[in-house]
């Protein structure tokens, strides 16, 4: 109880609930998100039928090389954000060596709070755990693009498949593999983009608050209401 009493002291109860709001309204939207896709079309949801058109169709191809390509390309745009992840990580982790006078360029900053250090390198932390959260969906990411590479290779040649469920059931199994990639990957977008809502804890609990409502309804906006998914679902 004692160290838990010191914990919580560590921390005004501004901050503590600032940062309670951030971690709820991160997890709630991923959960909201998932679900709210179930009636309605989303970004991911309707890119994941295109990406199950793709595999059959894939299965009617002589040359499978294209498909391969794109898959590689992909899985670069993935690996390209987990090796930026990887330096933004270690910049943290040497800002966290140096705090002070990283603590001092803050409270030069308008309207920052001011803070000990200790506070300091806790906000420092938590925004380095968003970053290593991102890294490992980043990754996960990759490893499911390999996995499609494989399945893409392993399809019997085009005229050596007759049966048209066998067909169904490839585009069903590929087109999973590839949607759960791009799943992760949008983990980690995610993530990126509330990192922008963590910065501004450095300046006050407040904006950490009203940076995270703004990133969630720009989330939900692309999600769930931009050009692009009217164009995924028009006829």
């Amino acid at each position: 109880m004692d160290r838990l009493a010191e914990l919580l002291r560590l921390l005004p109860l501004t901050d503590w609930a600032g940062l309670a709001f951030f971690f709820v309204a991160w997890v709630g939207y991923a959960v909201f998100a998932r679900r709210h896709a179930l009636t309605r079309p989303s970004f991911v949801g309707s890119s994941n039928r295109v990406r199950r058109q793709w595999m059959l169709q894939t299965t009617y191809r002589e040359v499978r090389v294209l498909d391969g390509v794109v898959v590689q390309q992909m899985s670069a745009t993935a690996s390209f954000f987990a090796s930026t992840t990887i330096l933004i990580v270690g910049a943290l982790i040497a800002v966290i060596g140096s705090t002070e006078k990283a603590s001092d360029l803050v409270r030069e900053l308008p309207f920052a709070a001011r803070t000990t250090l200790l506070v300091f390198d806790f906000k420092l932390v938590v925004l380095a755990a968003i970053f290593v959260y991102a890294f490992f969906r980043f990754t996960w990411s990759i490893r499911q693009y390999s996995t499609g590479v494989l399945m893409v290779a392993a399809v019997p040649e085009a005229g050596a498949i007759t049966d048209e469920a066998q067909r169904q059931a490839f585009a069903d199994r590929a087109g999973r593999v590839m949607g759960l990639a791009a799943e992760s990957f949008n983990d980690g977008l995610r993530a990126y983009y509330l990192s922008f809502a963590a910065v501004s804890w450095f300046i006050s609990p407040w904006a950490m608050v009203a940076a995270t409502a703004g990133v969630i309804w720009v989330l939900y906006w692309r999600e769930f209401r931009s050009e692009v998914l009217l164009a995924l679902e028009a006829p």
